[in-house]
């Protein structure tokens, strides 16, 4: 079985490619479930629930989120009722919305899990032990978990990844934009990989009109950050493929679409 997961979508353009690759790559990997982190979904920051809709309705079927959760003040509203929006799982207790979420397919159930690191972000309740709690909770119901962790730092995601080896099926980092070349199955059986990436501008910096930044790096003055609407645009990825009676991953491969690297399928 395969679970295809497609990296930090950024503004208009990145839900513009989702729309316009999804159904191609579905038909490529068949996909039992796809999972796509949403939260730089609506203008670069946060999601909206218009866009949370629109996701599902292009057969997306959970969606993670991260540092950026509450910058759209409505989430809070919608978040308990979106079923299958899932927020860091350590976050404070007293936040709404849920870490960890069941998607049934095929008669199989997956648990997805969104967690987030603590190296240069908010210091959060710690990442591991809620791990921890949750896997416990989620091999009561099934052997597939898979876990987006949206971290900065590559030591901290590695940590992660080593940690939870052999008892979740996959963790895949987000949050920094840029696709790593590090992917791989750990030997206890857990997909693995630093950072899928993003999916939006290909002509920016990290999804932001590139000019801004680099005035923000000459001058050191506050700038206020667009995203680029303007160049190419691309879509980064990966899909895993995992034993469903164990849970263990089989492979995983990073995707890559932009101008320089056509998809072909």
């Amino acid at each position: 079985m395969n679970i295809l997961f497609i990296g930090d979508i950024v503004g208009s353009p990145g839900r513009d490619m989702l729309s316009s690759y999804l159904p191609r790559l579905k038909d490529k990997y068949r996909p039992i479930i796809t999972v796509v982190n949403g939260e730089n979904a609506a203008a670069g920051k946060g999601i909206t629930e218009k866009i949370y809709k629109e996701f599902m309705n292009l057969g997306v079927q959970a969606i993670t989120l991260g540092n950026h959760t509450w910058n759209k003040k409505e989430i809070i509203d919608f978040i308990d009722d979106a079923n299958y929006l899932i927020r860091p799982a350590n976050f404070p207790e007293n936040n709404p919305g849920k870490g960890i979420v069941f998607v049934k397919s095929n008669q199989l159930e997956i648990a997805i899990i969104n967690l987030q690191g603590r190296t240069f972000l908010d210091p959060h309740d710690d990442p591991f032990k809620k791990a921890d709690e949750l896997i416990r909770i989620a091999k009561k119901r099934t052997n597939i978990i898979f876990i987006d962790f949206h971290a900065e730092a590559t030591s901290e995601k590695q940590a992660f990844g080593w940690y939870v080896d052999g008892r979740v099926s996959a963790v895949v980092g987000t949050h920094t934009h840029t696709q790593t070349a590090d992917e791989r199955i750990l030997p206890e059986g857990t997909a693995y990989i630093t950072d899928v990436g993003m999916t939006g501008p290909y002509d920016g910096i990290l999804g932001v009109e590139k000019e801004s930044v680099i005035n923000r790096f000459l001058s050191n003055m506050p700038t206020r950050f667009e995203v680029d609407k303007k160049g190419r645009n691309q879509l980064n990825g990966c899909v895993i493929s995992i034993d469903q009676t164990s849970g263990k991953a089989i492979d995983i491969k990073r995707i890559l679409i932009n101008e320089d690297h056509p998809f072909y399928g």
